[in-house]
């Protein structure tokens, strides 16, 4: 598959909307995430649709909510509008409770699209990977950046694994984040 001019389009939107922001409590730019969401889609056999919407999918929830969305579905169409939207946990600012928003998440996992659920399992595979990442480097304080702590991200990830297998579709992506959520749990286990 070649890659046309409006994946390039949406590269250069995604790194001007992200542009200024860094990955949780580290010093790595934010666009890494979203460079290492959309190989991990393109891997997993993504079309140039859902592989834009791997670029753009934290731009509504961390860079302007549904007005947005409003501007990606103007420039990108309507199928990538339905991932980005799918992929987003919030609308809401402030956020509402972490716990809230992540079993929402869930429970609209159940009911969403094929091309999302390849979209968000490849977002929660960049994740898990950082995370172990980060244990390794840093051991379990690394936890305490997130809002849900240890006990909420690990029943969050194991959580999404259950979900993306109930849903079916992407077999391989989802053993893949099946394995890195078991990691996590052993490093967890062992230290």
């Amino acid at each position: 598959m070649k890659l046309s001019e409006k994946f390039e389009e949406a590269l250069i939107y995604a790194t001007r909307a992200h542009g200024n922001q860094i990955r949780k409590k580290t010093s790595i730019p934010y666009t890494a995430h979203v460079l290492g969401v959309t190989a991990i889609a393109l891997e997993y056999g993504a079309n140039e649709t859902e592989a834009i919407g791997a670029l753009l999918h934290d731009t509504v929830e961390d860079c302007g909510g549904a007005e947005r969305l409003r501007d990606i579905r103007e420039k990108f169409g309507d199928d990538v509008a339905r991932i980005v939207d799918g992929c987003t946990d919030t609308y809401e600012t402030p956020k509402p409770p972490w716990m809230e928003r992540k079993r929402a998440y869930i429970e609209h996992l159940k009911h969403s699209d094929r091309p999302t659920r390849l979209v968000s399992a490849s977002d929660k595979l960049h994740n898990t990977r950082a995370i172990l990442a980060e244990l390794r480097r840093h051991g379990l304080e690394v936890f305490e950046r997130f809002a849900g702590k240890k006990d909420g991200t690990l029943w969050y990830y194991r959580t999404l694994v259950t979900a993306f297998r109930q849903r079916g579709g992407h077999a391989d992506l989802i053993d893949e984040l099946d394995r890195e959520v078991s990691e996590i749990e052993k490093f967890v286990r062992e230290h």
